[in-house]
């Protein structure tokens, strides 16, 4: 098939010019606090009627700093590594770029001529998010057809799809690959432009390996050795990651080509590298500047400045009515706000969306003839990936466009996905990884609009604030006792007030109306048993230094099983972990006597 010819552009040849005169070398362009740059869209050098679309139909008044920098930059044809803030307009980044190229060409594009851009995903909502945002930013370029594939749909469909044309893909890598390997119709020969947008989640999924063959497939793996392309097309591999890790440098060096690297710090670059796979070729003054052979973990990463964060210390056995005082007060003093409520397990996420839909309250005794009224009366969703995809896009899909709403996720939500208008973000369950509370937040403080997020720890889990100051997080405390003093509990005589939270009179109070309605509901008493069971498990999986932060030893499991509002804790987990407990201090033991009786021996 042939290649698709390119209208001159004068600018371009200029810069494809001095790109020719000067030795290459990777260069940084450095990011700031600022939202907004001062420039138009159409002064980055874009189409005038691509501009149009990105202020009528995505609402952008100026682009972003990152689109700013990043946009010229892509135009010109080069790799490059982005790194900025989650909500700055990452997706604008490449697809305007790509839509402006594909438009210019003196021949239109066809259906037959296949895909030329393939934007990789994590997630299936990212999927469907960037696929909508493209069809937005393509309306007056009919020609250029937008596509999808993604699991849980139908996939001969998709192979349908396929088979007429798809001009720009966007794509998870399960699925992608699967096509690549048995759909034949699925054309690829004038493929440009490869994209991993939030790169850092895709290899955390496990899709390494899906890359790495992906990579292969397509002809854009980068090795010392690599054979030179007989396609006249130029291929260009952009990166796009709000965190940095090892595992993004790797397949940065994999698939990069003397990259450009936008929004990294100084500090995240060191001189002389030791991957010769980046570029091989040249002087040490060649090589002044490479990506780290071992990009840090530990450094500041970028929360947007207008964000205001917060932690609340709760007792374990407190959690829940907690959890619910504080959403009630964020609905009331702000009832037309989106939250976002973050777990760590599906099990947790659809014990409390039961509960919340259904838990009713009245903070006056019974025998004043009291009516209960549902506790919180806000529109309640719930997303996690072991829902059918059906229901996956319809909470989606309904969430993004509710005035006012809840909504209850596990981290599927926290990579890429742009809920207009989110207020707060509570993570209920700690993130883990310092990385992943970054992407959190994320979800809020958009595009330079106010936010404000909570991280919910118990007092043995304090020092994780320490985790997160080490990659410039800061958190302030929130006065929980203030919000806990604000609900009235009437009838009620002889009322102390607490310093403690454990023993405030209207968690006290919660607590019991919390219990006594799980008990009255076998079909949320056995979710809570089961979000309990899964609790344990995920606590037992932090990994690394946060181990020496979330032990489970510490843990009461009579007070864990009091945060699912069960008054008695589950025996089967709880003998099974006393077992294990068991088990690990006798072989402890005898551990301690072999190297004893090796010591005594050996002396």
């Amino acid at each position: 098939m042939g290649t698709m010819q390119k209208k001159s552009d004068k600018p371009n040849k200029e810069i494809a010019d001095t790109k020719n005169k000067q030795k290459k070398k990777p260069q940084i362009i450095n990011n700031n606090n600022d939202v907004f740059s001062s420039s138009s869209f159409s002064s980055l050098g874009l189409h005038p009627t691509l501009c149009d679309q990105l202020h009528e139909r995505m609402g952008f008044e100026a682009p972003t700093l990152v689109q700013a920098q990043a946009i010229p930059v892509i135009l010109s044809g080069r790799h490059a590594l982005v790194n900025a803030a989650t909500g700055t307009g990452k997706t604008v980044v490449y697809l305007a770029p790509i839509i402006h190229h594909l438009q210019s060409y003196e021949k239109r594009i066809q259906r037959s001529d296949g895909t030329f851009a393939l934007v990789l995903v994590p997630t299936r909502e990212l999927c469907l998010q960037v696929y909508e945002i493209l069809l937005k930013l393509l309306h007056r370029f009919h020609w250029i057809v937008p596509g999808y594939l993604m699991g849980g749909e139908n996939r001969s469909k998709e192979k349908a799809r396929l088979r007429k044309g798809i001009s720009v893909l966007i794509a998870t890598p399960g699925r992608l690959l699967d096509h690549l390997k048995n759909t034949t119709s699925f054309v690829y020969t004038n493929l440009r432009w490869i994209i991993f947008d939030e790169a850092d989640r895709i290899l955390e999924l496990g899709f390494g390996k899906d890359i790495q063959e992906i990579l292969d497939l397509l002809g854009s793996t980068k090795t010392e050795n690599a054979v030179p392309s007989h396609s006249k097309i130029q291929r260009q591999n952009l990166l796009l990651s709000a965190t940095l890790n090892e595992k993004v440098n790797h397949l940065a060096k994999i698939s990069l080509d003397n990259p450009v690297m936008i929004g990294l710090d100084d500090k995240r670059v060191e001189p002389i590298s030791t991957i010769e796979s980046l570029d091989s070729s040249g002087s040490d003054e060649d090589n002044e500047f490479k990506i780290s052979s071992k990009i840090p973990t530990i450094g500041d990463y970028k929360v947007p400045t207008q964000l205001i964060q917060r932690y609340v210390k709760v007792p374990c056995g407190s959690r829940l009515p907690v959890l619910l005082s504080l959403l009630k007060h964020l609905f009331d003093k702000e009832p037309s706000q989106k939250v976002v409520l973050f777990f760590s397990t599906c099990d947790a996420v659809d014990f409390h969306y039961s509960l919340l839909s259904e838990f009713q309250f009245s903070s006056y005794p019974q025998t004043e003839g009291g009516t209960k009224q549902i506790f919180l009366g806000c529109k309640t969703f719930r997303l996690h990936g072991n829902m059918e995809q059906i229901d996956r896009r319809s909470a989606f899909q309904t969430f993004k466009t509710e005035k006012s709403a809840l909504l209850l996720s596990t981290d599927v939500s926290a990579r890429g996905l742009d809920f207009p208008k989110v207020r707060c973000i509570i993570q209920y369950d700690s993130p883990g990884e310092a990385t992943e509370y970054v992407h959190r937040v994320g979800r809020t403080a958009r595009l330079g609009e106010r936010g404000e997020s909570f991280l919910f720890l118990q007092p043995i889990e304090i020092d994780y604030l320490q985790d997160l100051e080490k990659h410039g997080v800061s958190l302030t405390e929130h006065p929980l006792l203030k919000v806990l003093d604000s609900f009235p509990l009437h009838g009620q005589k002889n009322l102390k007030k607490s310093d403690f939270i454990d023993a405030h009179p209207w968690v006290l109070c919660l607590q019991k109306a919390l219990e006594s309605f799980i008990m009255s509901k076998p079909k949320i008493d056995e979710l809570a048993k089961k979000a309990f069971c899964s609790w344990v498990r995920a606590y037992t999986a932090h990994r690394g230094d946060l181990k020496r932060i979330f032990m489970i030893k510490k843990l009461h499991l009579g007070h864990v099983a009091k945060s699912f509002a069960l008054k008695q804790q589950p025996s089967l987990v709880g003998q099974s972990f006393q077992k294990q407990t068991k088990k690990r201090k006798r072989f402890d033991k005898k551990s301690g006597l072999l190297k004893k009786v090796k010591y005594s021996n050996s002396t």
